[in-house]
C-alpha cells in the first residue's frame, strides 16, 4: 500500500510521474483548480478586506471526495502542482479544502518532469509560498471586480451579453487602433529601379539598385533614357565583416511567435501541444519568461554540439531576461534530454519539439561570420548612382542548425547575392534595367503571434495569460481571424533592354487578411466606449503597472488587499457615475439620413443579435423596421444607399419545383426558404445579389447533404432517427441525442435495439443526476 500521496493538476502529468516514483507513491490529479469564485456571483466580500468567497464546482465534488479519502490514508501528502502563481494557488486550495496538516504535507516544485528532477524535488520540499498565492488571488479578485462591474455597463449602454476585462479590453484596443491606422493610411506609389550589369570581359552578372526611389512614371522613364547612353563605373568598394548572433532559447511568448511563423500554429494550439510535451517529460515547464539555462543543461548542450556538430561550433552563452517581472529562477523552454533529437508523439508534438530542440542547441553555438560587400556604381550622365550588395558566409556557426523567422516579410532576407571581384575604376556594361511600380505599405494587422509580442513589450499580461486573452477576445467576437487571401492589384513594369524601352502591366495579390486579427463592429464600438468613459482601465501604462504591482505582492513587498482597496476606491464610484449617464443616442449609433420614399430616418447601430439598420423611430405610430448587416458590411462605413437595399429582403426569386423560393435574413444570417425548408447562404454570396439559379443549386446541395445524413428511419416511430454526425453515427429521439455503442452497426439497427439504447442512456443519465444530488446533500 502506498504511504505517499502526490497531487498534480493533470492526469497526463500524474501518469508520467507515477512511472518514476513506483508503488510507494500514489499519484493523483486534481484536474486543475478544485475551488474558484462562483461563476455567476460577484463572490467578493468588499466589506471584509475584499476576501474572495470560494466554492467547489459541482463537477469537482467527486474529485475532492476521492482526494480527501486518499489523503487521510497517506502518511505524507506531496503537493506537486506547477511552479508558477497559478500552481501555487492550486496547492493552497488543495491544502485548505482537504484539511491537510503542516507536519504531513510538503510542497514540491520542478522545472521538468524527469526522474532526477522529481527525486531532487522530494529531497528538497518547501512550504506553500503565501506571497505567490496572494499575487494570484489579487489578479483573480481584480479581474472579477473589473469584469463584474464593467460588463453590466456595456449591457446597458451597448447590448446584452457583452463583457469587459482588464487585459482583454486592452488587447482589443491594440487591434482597433491598428485598424484605424490602416483606415487612415494613404497609399503612395513609387518606382524602384534595378539593373543587371557585367564587368567588361566578364561573365558574372552584377545585380544593382538605384540609390533612391523615384516618385512617378515620368522620372522612371527619364532615368531609363539616361541609362541608354550612360557609362557605368565602379566608384567604391567596401567590405565589412559581420557577425550574427543566435536568438536566446524560448520563453512562452517567443515560442508562441516562432511556432506561428514556422509551423502555422495558433497561440492556443502551441500551448496545448507544449503542455502535452511537458507532461510527457519531453520539455521543461512551458509557461516562463526566463531565457536562463541551468548548468546541467549547458553541460549537456555543450557535449551535444562538440560531439555531433564540431568543437569549433560551440560558444557557451548565459542569457539574461530583459522583460518586466521575469523570474530568473525559472528556466527557458528546452528539451529535458538534449540527446533526444526526436520523440514519439503526434505530428504537432514532433514538429514543436524539433523547433525547441534546434533553438536550444543554436543558442549555445558560435556566431555566424559573414563578409558583406557594397559596391557603388556611378553613371557619367546622371548624379544618381546604383548600389550592389552581396554577402558571403565565411563560417555558418549557429545557422547550420537554426534561422529565426520574422513577422515582417520585408525584413526577411532574399538569399545571398554573391558578387564577382570588383575594383574601383572598373567599367561595367548594362544588360538591362527595370523600373517597377511599387506602393507604400500600410501598417500590418496583428497576427496572434505579433499581438503576443506587443503585449509583452508593453508589460501587459504574463506567460500564463497570453493564450487565454487571445482566445477570449475571439470567443467574445470582438475580434475575428481574417479569411481573405487579398485583392488583385495592377502595377506597371518599364524595361530597358537592347536600347529599347517597353512597358507592361502585371497584377499581384495585396492586402491578405488570412490569419490576421480584425476587429468586429462590436469590438470597435466597445473599444471606443471604454476609451471615452474608462480611459484609466484602457491605459497601457495602467495595465502594465498592475502587473508590476502583482510582482511586488509576489515578492512580499505589498499586501494584496491594499492594492485592491486602492483600485476599488476610485473605480466603483466611476462605474456608478457612467452607468447613470443618459446618452442622446445608443453607443455606436450612426444617423445615415432619410428614406427618400417615406422620409423616415435611417440609422445603423448594434442590436441584440449584432449590427443592424433601423428605419423609422420608436416615437412613430408605425413600428420601426430592422435589417441585419451583411458579413462584408460595417457600422462605420455602410452608406444610406447600401442600408436601404437591405430592406429589399425578404424577396421572392421565383419558383423551383413548383414552390416559391424566398431569400431572407434571420438571427443566424441569410437563408433561402423553399417548400417549408431552410438553406443557409454561404458567406461569399451576397443575399441581395443571389439569383434563382444559385438558390436552386444550394437547395439541391442541402437536400443531398441531408439525405446522406439520415442512415435509418422507422415508420412506427417517426421521431426516432439514426443519423450520421461529425463524430460518427448516433440516435436522435425527441430532440435528444444518444450514442451508439461501437460494437453495433448503425445501418442494421432495429427499432427495438434503438429503444434499448435510448432507455439505457436515459437511465444512466438519471443515475448520474441522483448521485450528484446526494453529493450536494
Amino acid at each position: 500500500m502506498a504511504n505517499n500521496l502526490v497531487i498534480v493538476e493533470s492526469p497526463a502529468k500524474a501518469k508520467t510521474i507515477q512511472k518514476f516514483l513506483g508503488k510507494d507513491y500514489n499519484v493523483l490529479s486534481s484536474y486543475g483548480h478544485i475551488r474558484d469564485l462562483h461563476k455567476k456571483d460577484f463572490s467578493i466580500d468588499v466589506n471584509n478586506d475584499f476576501m474572495p468567497i470560494y466554492e467547489i464546482p459541482e463537477d469537482k465534488n467527486d474529485i475532492v471526495r476521492q482526494l480527501k479519502a486518499e489523503a487521510e490514508k497517506a502518511s505524507m501528502v506531496w503537493l506537486a502542482s506547477d511552479e508558477d502563481r497559478e500552481g501555487e494557488a492550486i496547492a493552497w486550495h488543495l491544502y485548505d479544502v482537504l484539511q491537510l496538516k503542516p507536519d504531513t504535507t510538503r510542497r514540491i516544485v520542478f522545472h521538468e518532469i524527469t526522474k532526477p528532477a522529481i527525486l531532487e524535488a522530494i529531497e528538497h520540499p518547501r512550504d506553500i509560498d503565501a506571497n505567490l498565492v496572494d499575487a494570484q488571488q489579487a489578479r483573480r479578485v481584480l479581474d472579477r471586480i473589473v469584469g463584474f462591474e464593467l460588463s453590466p455597463v456595456l449591457w446597458k449602454k451597448i447590448k446584452p451579453s457583452l463583457s469587459a476585462g482588464r487585459v482583454q479590453s486592452v488587447a482589443v484596443r491594440l487591434i482597433a487602433e491598428r485598424e484605424e491606422e490602416i483606415k487612415n493610411f494613404k497609399t503612395e506609389t513609387y518606382y524602384r529601379v534595378t539593373a543587371n550589369m557585367m564587368p567588361q570581359g566578364g561573365d558574372t552578372v552584377v545585380q544593382a539598385e538605384l540609390n533612391k526611389r523615384l516618385s512617378n512614371r515620368d522620372e522612371a522613364e527619364k532615368l531609363l533614357e539616361s541609362c541608354k547612353d550612360a557609362n557605368f563605373k565602379v566608384t567604391g568598394v567596401s567590405v565589412k565583416p559581420v557577425k550574427k548572433n543566435p536568438a536566446p532559447p524560448f520563453t512562452t511568448s517567443t515560442l508562441q511567435q516562432e511556432a506561428a511563423r514556422k509551423l502555422g500554429f495558433s497561440v492556443s494550439q502551441t500551448m496545448r501541444v507544449a503542455q502535452s510535451l511537458y507532461e510527457a517529460g519531453h520539455i521543461t515547464y512551458m509557461r516562463t519568461d526566463s531565457v536562463n539555462l541551468s548548468k546541467l543543461a549547458l553541460a549537456a548542450i555543450s557535449n551535444e554540439v562538440k560531439e555531433n556538430i564540431g568543437a569549433e561550433y560551440l560558444k557557451v552563452r548565459n542569457y539574461r531576461t530583459t522583460s518586466k517581472g521575469a523570474q530568473e529562477a525559472h528556466e527557458a523552454i528546452r528539451p529535458t534530454f538534449i540527446a533526444n533529437h526526436e520523440i514519439t508523439g503526434t505530428a504537432p508534438e514532433k514538429k514543436l519539439y524539433n523547433l525547441i530542440w534546434k533553438r536550444t542547441i543554436a543558442s549555445q553555438m558560435a556566431d555566424a561570420k559573414i563578409e558583406r560587400t557594397q559596391v557603388d556604381i556611378a553613371m557619367d550622365n546622371c548624379k544618381d548612382h546604383f548600389v550592389a550588395n552581396g554577402e558571403v558566409i565565411i563560417f555558418d556557426g549557429f545557422l547550420k542548425v537554426y534561422i529565426e523567422s520574422s513577422d515582417d516579410d520585408s525584413m526577411m532576407e532574399e538569399g545571398t547575392n554573391t558578387l564577382p571581384v570588383l575594383k574601383s575604376g572598373m567599367m561595367l556594361e548594362l544588360n538591362d534595367a527595370t523600373a517597377m511600380q511599387r506602393f507604400t505599405q500600410q501598417p500590418s494587422r496583428y497576427t496572434e503571434a505579433s499581438l503576443v509580442r506587443r503585449l509583452e513589450e508593453l508589460g501587459i499580461g504574463r506567460p500564463s495569460t497570453y493564450a487565454p486573452t487571445i482566445s477570449t477576445i475571439q470567443t467574445r467576437e470582438y475580434v475575428v481571424r481574417g479569411e481573405s487571401k487579398g485583392l488583385s492589384r495592377d502595377y506597371e513594369v518599364i524595361t530597358l533592354k537592347k536600347g529599347k524601352i517597353s512597358s507592361r502591366v502585371k497584377s499581384e495579390l495585396t492586402g491578405s487578411e488570412k490569419g490576421k486579427l480584425l476587429p468586429t463592429d462590436i469590438g470597435m464600438i466597445v473599444n471606443e466606449f471604454l476609451i471615452t468613459y474608462f480611459p484609466s482601465i484602457m491605459d497601457y501604462n495602467f495595465t502594465a503597472q498592475v502587473e508590476s504591482n502583482f510582482d511586488e505582492i509576489a515578492a512580499g513587498r505589498e499586501k494584496w488587499n491594499n492594492e485592491i482597496a486602492q483600485f476599488y476606491k476610485a473605480f466603483h464610484p466611476h462605474i456608478e457615475e457612467v452607468s447613470s449617464l443618459r446618452l442622446e443616442h445608443k453607443v455606436g449609433e450612426r444617423q445615415l439620413g432619410n428614406d427618400p420614399k417615406t422620409g423616415k430616418p435611417v440609422s445603423v447601430k448594434i442590436g441584440r443579435y449584432g449590427p443592424l439598420v433601423q428605419m423609422g423611430s420608436t416615437d412613430d405610430e408605425e413600428k420601426p423596421r430592422f435589417a441585419s448587416l451583411q458579413t462584408n458590411q460595417s457600422v462605420a462605413t455602410i452608406t444610406l444607399e447600401e442600408a436601404l437595399k437591405l430592406f429589399d429582403l425578404p424577396r421572392t426569386l421565383g419558383e423551383f419545383e413548383d414552390s416559391e423560393v424566398v431569400v431572407a435574413v434571420g438571427r443566424f444570417g441569410p437563408y433561402i426558404k423553399h417548400a417549408g425548408k431552410f438553406v443557409s447562404i454561404p458567406k461569399e454570396i451576397a443575399p441581395i445579389e443571389l439569383t434563382l439559379e444559385q438558390a436552386s443549386k444550394l437547395i439541391l446541395e442541402k437536400r443531398s447533404s441531408d439525405a446522406s445524413k439520415v442512415i435509418k428511419t422507422f415508420d412506427e416511430e417517426p421521431n426516432l432517427l439514426v443519423l450520421n454526425g461529425r463524430f460518427g453515427a448516433y440516435i436522435s429521439y425527441n430532440k435528444k441525442n444518444f450514442k451508439i455503442p461501437k460494437k453495433l452497426d448503425a445501418s442494421t439497427l432495429t427499432l427495438e435495439q434503438c429503444r434499448e439504447i435510448v432507455t439505457d442512456e436515459s437511465n444512466a443519465s438519471k443515475g448520474s443526476r441522483r448521485k450528484t444530488a446526494r453529493a450536494r446533500k
